[in-house]
């Protein structure tokens, strides 16, 4: 039968398609490697690797198989997880991953009061897009994400922590300065700046200036909440922020100013995503109400979900 070290080397060789980089990422000499793949196609009695000089190519068979290992070791790591859990609940590692336009500005209000509940707890954190840590999660690499919401996938579970609103952030000499609150009907023709594509963010407010008869700039599109913070200041357009945000960033800076909106303010709902055949699932869910409770305590401008 093969074993649970040839598996995760055949899945890094599919990972990087290249030995060298697959032994580092496994720690463990190429010849090392190269030896136990070998030993595993021996026991397999099928060739799983094509090599040559120049590159690395996993036969058909080959990605099948190391697809399928992925799922047995993200399934051997469930396992040891659980007898964690039993041991200590909410102890040892977990794995999170955040956006980046979320994770700066909310981790810091939750991990403090968490480690103090529970010190035994380890929260490796890894920002990311979204596509890169819906798959993180998918391989194993990541136990958890704190994500926005709605998600699809019928192999997700989620629970919702809460809505955040989304402000509007003008120029300092911006004509809606003078507004306290800021209606639907002031942002038409508005030119709004945003995330580059492949962020959340992009996707919604791509949306709502449909809604509101904006024009979204495609030439000039922001690759963090500061560069779009920025070019605000400058005068290329207005944005919509995340509360969080504006409470850590904008409310600070001079050059720009934030306002809610009066009536049906956007929003985005931020919630916890895991493997819904994890066997930490009980330990999440306690993990979302420590949260909750802990951000009810904050006076922040979002709204906790019960």
């Amino acid at each position: 039968m093969p074993t649970l070290k040839q598996l995760r080397y055949l899945v890094a060789v599919a990972e990087t398609l290249h030995f060298r980089r697959a032994a580092e990422m496994s720690h463990v000499s190429q010849p090392t490697l190269s030896g136990q793949l070998r030993e595993l196609e021996d026991r397999l009695g099928v060739q799983l690797v094509e090599r040559s000089r120049s590159k690395v190519v996993l036969t058909p068979l080959g990605r099948e198989i190391a697809a399928r290992a992925k799922t047995v070791l993200r399934d051997v790591q469930d396992v040891v997880e659980l007898a964690k859990q039993g041991q200590a609940p909410l102890g040892g590692t977990i794995r999170v991953g955040v956006l980046p336009s979320l994770g700066p500005y909310f981790l810091p209000h939750i991990l403090p009061e968490l480690h103090d509940r529970y010190p035994e707890l380890k929260l490796y954190v890894r920002e990311g897009l979204p596509d890169v840590l819906l798959e993180g999660l998918d391989d194993g690499k990541l136990d958890l994400l704190f994500f926005p919401l709605p998600v699809k996938g019928a192999d997700l579970q989620s629970v919702r922590l809460f809505r955040e609103p989304l402000w509007v952030v003008v120029p300092g000499e911006h004509r809606l300065v003078c507004r306290e609150k800021i209606q639907r009907s002031d942002l038409e023709g508005e030119t709004f700046l945003t995330l580059e594509r492949g962020h959340r963010l992009h996707d919604q407010v791509r949306e709502l200036c449909e809604q509101y008869g904006a024009e979204l700039s495609l030439d000039y599109e922001g690759t963090s909440l500061d560069t779009l913070r920025q070019m605000v200041a400058m005068g290329m357009g207005l944005s919509l922020l995340p509360a969080l945000y504006v409470r850590s960033e904008v409310l600070h800076d001079r050059q720009v100013v934030a306002r809610e909106m009066k009536s049906r303010a956007p929003y985005r709902m931020v919630g916890m995503i895991w493997r819904r055949q994890s066997a930490r699932q009980e330990e999440y869910e306690t993990l979302a109400d420590q949260i909750r409770s802990i951000l009810k305590n904050r006076g922040l401008q979002i709204t906790v979900m019960s």
